[in-house]
């Protein structure tokens, strides 16, 4: 019986392994662990020569769950086994048949299903269950955005690749939580790191990425983070004149995440030390609680409570909300002045 609860890397150490099962069910709102998983049965479960006569690509919207079980019954040809792909499976309806089929799915059938942008209905219980006996339900979730630095540094890592955390940081800052995205810009930076230096430094960032190493989301909570009003403002000055830059949208859930997280470290029973905060925060490293040990310095635990305010209140006015033209620039301005006094 197949585990409920698995893991990407899981699943790749048993694919690899070649340990395959009759059902991979895949679904949630990351498509990319749903595309990788899906793109290697697809191409290293059979060899090239038989996979025009033992592997199908289905969608979704073109089938019923009847004509998807009528062509998971068949037999390989060429192969000991058939591979069967459904892309786009949460357009299928009435998966009744496909219940019955996860009951009892044919041994020699590799069935793949990528339901991407949601979950199974919590209702289907016996759906759920049907799948679990018999293969593998994986949920790929979104990343958090405290989690991307992680991401980015194990990405990079398995290319034997080194990066400093700054460059982490303006990475995951100017990406975001897209991992197909994030990984198509890594590697787009591992192809121009020569072979004698394979380090990613901010210039690299700068170069490649096209985010600037000194006026970028990074460097402006930095700048809050020490209280450098002059460099603060510097960048925001250059967001305003460079709106692809970045801008009140990008850092606003920047800000409101360093913020809400100092507001948690004041409840930190030793907030002096740097291990027990970062343990606290949750942090997969010691290194990032250095910026809310500075927090902690510069900012007081109301002031705190205030800015978190103020960034709510920003946020509304950014979407209309008793603003009608005040432009995000200005909101900006008026959130660092805030800040700052």
């Amino acid at each position: 019986m197949a585990q409920a609860i698995v893991t990407y890397d899981s699943i790749m150490h048993d694919l690899q392994t070649r340990k395959f099962l009759p059902v991979y069910y895949l679904m949630g709102d990351e498509p990319y662990y749903i595309d990788k998983i899906s793109n290697w049965i697809a191409e290293n479960v059979l060899q090239p020569e038989e996979r025009d006569f033992d592997q199908t690509i289905l969608f979704g919207s073109d089938v019923t769950a009847s004509q998807i079980v009528d062509a998971a019954k068949r037999y390989p040809m060429m192969s000991k086994n058939q591979v069967l792909v459904v892309k786009e499976a949460q357009n299928v309806k009435n998966t009744e048949p496909l219940e019955k089929y996860f009951k009892a799915p044919m041994p020699s059938t590799i069935l793949v299903m990528c339901h991407k942008n949601g979950t199974i209905d919590g209702r289907k219980k016996e759906y759920v269950k049907a799948i679990q006996q018999v293969g593998v339900l994986f949920e790929s979730k979104k990343l958090r955005d405290r989690d991307l630095p992680a991401f980015i540094e194990g990405y990079l890592q398995a290319k034997n690749v080194t990066i400093d955390p700054k460059s982490t940081q303006l990475i995951a800052d100017s990406i975001g939580a897209d991992l197909s995205r994030l990984v198509g810009e890594l590697d787009k930076v591992l192809l121009s790191l020569p072979k004698e230096d394979r380090r990613v430094t901010p210039q690299v960032v700068e170069d490649q990425i096209g985010v600037s190493k000194d006026f970028n989301g990074y460097e402006l909570r930095d700048a809050i983070v020490n209280r450098n009003v002059f460099k603060a403002n510097q960048i925001v000055k250059y967001f305003n004149e460079n709106p692809k830059a970045g801008g009140l949208y990008a850092l606003l859930p920047m800000l409101f995440n360093y913020f809400q997280n100092l507001m948690l470290a004041y409840y930190c029973p030793q907030k002096g030390s740097q291990e027990a905060l970062a343990k606290w925060l949750d942090m997969k490293s010691p290194w990032g609680a250095r910026d809310y040990m500075t927090g902690l310095r510069n900012y007081s635990g109301m002031k705190v409570m205030q800015i978190i305010s103020k960034i709510r209140e920003i946020d509304a006015k950014s979407k209309g909300l008793d603003n009608p033209n005040t432009p995000s620039g200005e909101l900006l301005r008026e959130l660092i002045f805030f800040t700052f006094h």
